[in-house]
C-alpha cells in the first residue's frame, strides 16, 4: 500500500508545477493577467472533482504563478485566495461533474475586478471587469477543463485511484 500522505503531497506538487507552466504559457501570449484573462492553468480547477489534493496544489500554484509573473502583493494574495476559494467550492460539489466548474468561475469574476481596480489602478468599471474575467475564467473552465474533466474520468482510476484526503 501506498504512504498517502506522499501520494497527496506529490499530487498537490504536481498540480501545482502544472499551474505554474500553464501560466507561463498564458502568459507568452499576454492572457495571464490583466482584464481580459484567459489562463490556460485554470482549466486544472476542475482537478477537484478528482483528487483533494488539487485544493493546496490550485493555491500553490496560483501563488507562485503570480509571483512569478510579476504580480503586485495585492494580486499575489487575494488573486490566490480566490483560486483557493474556487478550488474548495468545486471539491464540495465534487459529486455533479459539471456543477463543479463554477465556484472558480464566481469566485473569480466577484474578486479579480476589485483586484484589477485596487493593485493596478484599471478604470474600468467593476461590472464591465466582472464580465470580462467572468468570459475568460468561462472559456478557461468551461471549454478546457470540460474537455480535461472529460479526459480525465476515462483515466481516473489510474491516475488518480482513491482520494487521499477521505
Amino acid at each position: 500500500m501506498r504512504n498517502k500522505k506522499t501520494l497527496f503531497i506529490t499530487q498537490a506538487a504536481m498540480i501545482a508545477a502544472l499551474y505554474v507552466v500553464l501560466t507561463y504559457l498564458s502568459n507568452a501570449f499576454g492572457l495571464a493577467s490583466g482584464n481580459i484573462q484567459i489562463r490556460l492553468s485554470e482549466a486544472l480547477t476542475i482537478l477537484p472533482f478528482f483528487t483533494f489534493a488539487a485544493v493546496p496544489g490550485l493555491y500553490i500554484g496560483c501563488l507562485i504563478s503570480n509571483l512569478l509573473i510579476g504580480s503586485a502583493i495585492i494580486d499575489i494574495v487575494i488573486g490566490s485566495l480566490a483560486t483557493l476559494l474556487g478550488a474548495i467550492g468545486s471539491y464540495y460539489l465534487r459529486k455533479h461533474k459539471y456543477l463543479c466548474m463554477l465556484p472558480p468561475i464566481i469566485s473569480n469574476t466577484i474578486i479579480v475586478p476589485f483586484v484589477l481596480r485596487y493593485a493596478y489602478g484599471m478604470k474600468l468599471p467593476i461590472p464591465v471587469m466582472m464580465l470580462t474575467v467572468g468570459v475568460g475564467e468561462g472559456i478557461s473552465v468551461f471549454v478546457f477543463g470540460g474537455i480535461l474533466i472529460n479526459v480525465l474520468q476515462k483515466y481516473r482510476s489510474q491516475i488518480f485511484q482513491r482520494d487521499t484526503f477521505k
